[in-house]
């Protein structure tokens, strides 16, 4: 079992019991799901692109990356239904707990300029939205085997009622929030 599905059986449950006072241990909020997901734009002129980004996601997590497409065609973008043009991961269980604690405690502080998270990324249902600049911030990715710098958008589903309680939850797993 991770260390951070450890701390949250002992110490989180405590913690948030004692901030929100619940009366059944059920009720308690716990993170559900981490939600990866990498828009590549310029897939739709080079398929070679997206196959990188889906290699970089799966060294990175672990686990396999599903492609996503375009479900409408919009003609700006040049882009036809049916393209591929992003791919995501959905970790759950130890993976989850695994990535989270590897983000939080590595690749969090190796973000240049880092002063913290914002912590109003919440959307009103208690889940919590992260944008990363680069992919480079994770010891999994070698800095010479990379074509180029790549952004992705990391959204912990939490089953929290409120953003107040999300928010707690997540400093509780040391979330380094702005202050």
């Amino acid at each position: 079992m991770s260390r951070l599905k450890e701390q949250y059986k002992n110490e989180i449950i405590d913690a948030m019991n004692k901030k929100f006072g619940y009366k059944n241990i059920m009720e308690v909020p716990k993170l559900d799901k981490v939600v990866i997901n990498m828009g590549v734009g310029e897939a739709k002129d080079n398929a070679k692109v997206l196959d990188s980004a889906v290699a970089d996601l799966e060294r990175i997590t672990g686990q396999k990356a599903v492609i996503c497409k375009a479900k409408k065609s919009v003609a700006n973008f040049k882009l036809r239904e049916g393209m591929s043009i992003g791919c995501k991961v959905t970790l759950r269980g130890e993976k989850m707990y695994e990535f989270v604690d590897r983000l939080i405690n590595l690749a969090l502080p190796r973000v240049r300029d880092f002063r913290g998270v914002n912590p109003n990324a919440f959307d009103g249902r208690g889940n919590y939205a992260l944008g990363i600049k680069e992919q480079l911030i994770f010891p999994e990715i070698e800095y010479d085997k990379i074509d180029k710098v790549r952004g992705m958008d990391v959204i912990f589903v939490t089953t929290a009622k409120t953003d107040e309680e999300a928010r707690e939850l997540l400093k509780q797993f040391n979330m380094p929030f702005k202050k």
